[in-house]
Order: structure tokens, then sequence, then C-alpha cells
């Protein structure tokens, strides 16, 4: 998944010698994400990084007969409806919870810091998870390639 700062803005840190250094933003959204994961036992991070401007990240639904079950009952339910346990439900958490931090650290209560949307993708086997493990790893060493890049 992709998640973006609001507005593209670089809060999270910069990319120097091909390395992500993170600002105290950045370690605020490191530390939120991993916490996240304490939180949300059915969910594993199997890969994480930070950007200047967006994180990406892959988490690993771990299988039980709970998920199984939840997984095969579809509900019809409006937009605004946000599954518990559901990814979307994972990262309005991380979002709410990294954000308040962020905003204390910098006393500016109520500022956006993402975007309302984030972009995920379902991996299908393991050539793939390897493909996007690798990319999402390497990806400070691209970051002038990068689709989000902004100097």
């Amino acid at each position: 998944m992709t998640i973006c700062s609001i507005g593209h803005q670089n809060l999270f840190g910069e990319i120097q010698k091909d390395e992500m250094i993170l600002s105290k933003i950045g370690e605020i959204v490191s530390e939120e994400w991993y916490k996240s994961f304490e939180i949300r036992s059915e969910l594993f991070c199997e890969a994480f990084v930070v950007m200047p401007n967006h994180i990406h990240g892959i988490l690993r639904i771990l299988q039980n007969e709970k998920t199984h079950r939840r997984a095969s009952l579809q509900k019809e339910i409006g937009v605004a409806y946000r599954a518990p346990k559901s990814i979307s439900s994972f990262v309005a958490g991380f979002k709410s919870s990294a954000t308040k931090k962020i905003n204390r650290h910098r006393n500016s209560f109520g500022l956006a810091v993402w975007q309302t949307r984030f972009h995920d993708h379902i991996i299908r086997n393991p050539e793939e998870l390897h493909r996007i493990k690798n990319y999402i790893l390497e990806n400070p060493k691209r970051w002038n390639k990068d689709k989000f890049y902004t100097p």
C-alpha cells in the first residue's frame, strides 16, 4: 500500500546518499506504523519504508478461522462504512494516531497530514511479493525517479 502526505509535502525527511533520513515527523510516522501492528494482531508488516512524502508498506493478513469466516461474508453497506479489522480501518487508525502525535509535536492541532485516500494492491503470489518487497526496500535509491518525487 501507499499513503501520501497532504499535497505531497516532504514532511517525513529527506534522501541523502540513497538513504532516507527521517525528520522528527518521519520518526513519529514510523513509530505509529509499528505500534499499529501491536494493536492489530491479525496483521503482519512484511515490508515498510518511509519516504519524504509518502510511505509504502506490505501488510500480510494472518489467516485463521476468524479471517476466513469474515472474508466470506459480503454485506451491502453504505460508502461511509469502514468494516472493523479491515485494511481501511487499519489505515484510518494509523493515520489518526500519527496525525495526533505529529500535530502535537508541531503545535498545529487539526492540520491535515495525509491525503484522504490510499492506494492498495492485493499481492497474489510469491513472485509478486518478492518484486514489490524489493521495490519498497530499494525505493530510497530511486527517489529522483519516483512518481511522488519533489525536490
